[in-house]
């Protein structure tokens, strides 16, 4: 995972595709008996379950489903322990076997343990080490997919103006991870490269720049001899984006490689307002569940209806979960998003690998982080559990409580009832059904509110006759009330009484209409960006990313959302360094 850089530009010219390889066999055939690829005795792979891999690739990669990456470790730079995750232990995979794993990604950055200069030999303990790690995960009867990947950033983006040089060093890496892996089992794929990028190139530029690099890659493995002959190679998209016309071109280029033993990726993070907060894209609605069916249908239709299967190498939501800062999406609106990644799973036919820098499974503890999330996506590998419009109802201290409804989304399931604990509501005292609309009564809210402090005051389960039941949080709530402050552009907070609200987004213009903030091309700015609640400082951030973007002397009015519905108005106005805030 990265982000990806703008294209333009155009590429350099080199030797032809056949020199190149010639190149870099020789460089296979000269290493390949030497201390670069001798494993230390210790590191000798472990006895191994059967695990019988289908010849057939789409029964093969089936069997691979559902799939965990080992995120930002082998992949750290500039090594493994690097961003935080420490170093990696049989046990890590052993759990996720008993989880229910089948199969796991193991990303690799070489760049930081690979001389920069032909013939870029890899250092021998570092593959003994990702040697070990691979064939751990695989004695724990787990597939692996085993990559180059932030290389992508770190020298193979330099191809359109280092062409021969980047070529040269990739073909090279991939004659030495070949020969250090050739007698591996079937159970261990190759993935040639994590979203390629290629700077200042056009689109046309840059998947000619793939082509050659995949092309490449798929001669090197394949001459490498040993079960290398036979191995699944898994071949990507620029980006690994799903982009239609990308998908298309990567359908080309495997079919041009007559080889049955090929498999498509490509990554998918849903729809980018939702992924991130941004634009208004608060909630998993019809937008972003729309976005999710026809990119897994694209995805189907471009190839695994024609027999080529495809691998989701990553899945996830790029700022969710976060345990280190104010949670950008709210928590029922990501279950639904997790739970509909595994219904189109089994729905498109294709195997998906969530993407786990370190926000899924704590890599010292080995346990959940958000047990509720992890069982959310482990119950939608095999069955569809229902959900509701959102996952509270809020009531008023202020005022008389009312009826409150929910709409519940069923997914193929039957609504049975609402539980508190292990007390069973009351259908027609405590809540109807009509259609799919959950409506709960104003004596039952009342009761359940208790003595109405703000914030959660009772937590029921709507239960279903499949898969999990759908928590619903009665909140006590008012108005939030926000106050006047003076700051600076470097530190400037809203005093806000949340009163039970939770905050959702932003809205921030400028009297001619236009939009304030750094993210210009809406009004609604990046939650955690722009802004962030400071819950138990009873405040709102105004980031220095977005006092900075501010127009000198022009007042933006903002408009904070919440979850309740409820809103709050707010100007802000900056003058040299000093912001000004008052209330609308």
């Amino acid at each position: 995972m990265k982000d990806i850089r703008q294209p333009a530009d155009r590429r350099g010219r080199g030797p032809g595709r056949l020199a190149v390889l010639l190149m870099a066999l020789t460089v296979m055939l000269g290493l390949s008996g030497g201390a670069a690829f001798a494993a230390p005795d210790e590191h000798q792979g472990p006895s191994r379950p059967e695990v019988r891999v289908p010849e057939n690739p789409m029964d093969a990669v089936a069997r691979m489903q559902p799939s965990w990456n080992l995120g930002n470790t082998l992949d750290a730079v500039p090594n493994e322990s690097s961003w935080g995750n420490g170093q990696t232990t049989k046990a890590t995979f052993e759990t996720l076997a008993g989880q229910g794993f089948r199969s796991v990604r193991i990303p690799v950055s070489w760049s930081d343990h690979q001389s920069a200069t032909a013939p870029y030999t890899v250092d021998a303990t570092y593959t003994a080490r990702v040697k070990q790690v691979a064939d751990w995960a695989q004695a724990s009867g787990l597939y692996v997919v085993l990559n180059v990947h932030h290389d992508s950033w770190q020298w193979v983006s330099k191809m359109p103006t280092e062409h021969d040089t980047v070529v040269a060093r990739f073909n090279s890496t991939w004659a030495q991870i070949s020969a250090a892996f050739r007698d591996e089992p079937r159970t261990l794929l190759f993935e040639g490269i994590n979203e390629p990028q290629f700077d200042n190139t056009t689109d046309e530029q840059k998947l000619r720049l793939l082509k050659e690099l995949q092309v490449s890659f798929h001669s090197i493995v394949r001459a490498s001899g040993g079960l290398n002959a036979n191995r699944l190679l898994v071949l990507t998209t620029p980006g690994g984006s799903g982009t239609q016309a990308y998908m298309d071109d990567l359908y080309s280029t495997i079919r041009s490689l007559n080889d049955r033993q090929l498999v498509a990726t490509v990554h998918y993070y849903s729809w980018y307002p939702f992924s991130v907060n941004v634009a208004g894209g608060t909630l998993y609605d019809e937008v972003a569940q729309k976005g999710l069916e026809e990119s897994f249908a694209s995805m189907h239709d471009t190839f695994v209806a024609k027999n080529i299967p495809l691998y989701v190498g990553e899945y996830g939501l790029l700022a969710y979960p976060d345990h280190f800062h104010p949670s950008r999406i709210e928590r029922g609106e990501a279950l639904k998003y997790y739970e509909h990644v595994g219904y189109g799973a089994r729905k498109y036919g294709v195997t998906t690998a969530l993407w786990d820098p370190f926000s899924y499974l704590n890599r010292d503890t080995l346990k959940w982080r958000d047990q509720g999330l992890f069982d959310v996506i482990k119950s939608s590998w095999t069955t569809r559990s229902g959900t509701a419009s959102f996952d509270k109802v809020f009531v008023p201290k202020s005022a008389p409580i009312a009826a409150k409804s929910l709409t519940l989304n069923l997914n193929g399931t039957s609504f049975r009832g609402v539980w508190q604990g292990d007390t069973r509501l009351v259908a027609g005292r405590d809540y109807t059904v009509s259609g799919n609309q959950l409506t709960f009564t104003a004596k039952a809210l009342t009761r359940l509110a208790g003595d109405r402090a703000y914030g959660v005051n009772a937590t029921l389960q709507a239960r279903f006759t499949r898969g999990l039941p759908w928590n619903i949080d009665v909140v006590t709530n008012d108005a939030p009330v926000v106050s006047d402050a003076v700051g600076t552009t470097e530190a400037f907070t809203v005093p806000t009484q949340y009163r039970g609200n939770d905050l959702a987004t932003m809205h921030a213009t400028y009297a001619d209409g236009s939009n304030a903030g750094p993210t210009s091309w809406t009004p609604y700015q990046e939650f955690n960006q722009a802004f962030s609640p400071d819950y138990p400082n009873g405040t709102i951030i105004l980031t220095p990313a977005f006092l900075n973007s501010l127009r000198e002397g022009d007042t933006a009015t903002l408009v904070f959302h919440f979850y309740s519905g409820d809103t709050a108005t707010y100007h802000v106005k900056k003058s040299g360094t000093t912001v000004t805030g008052t209330v609308a």
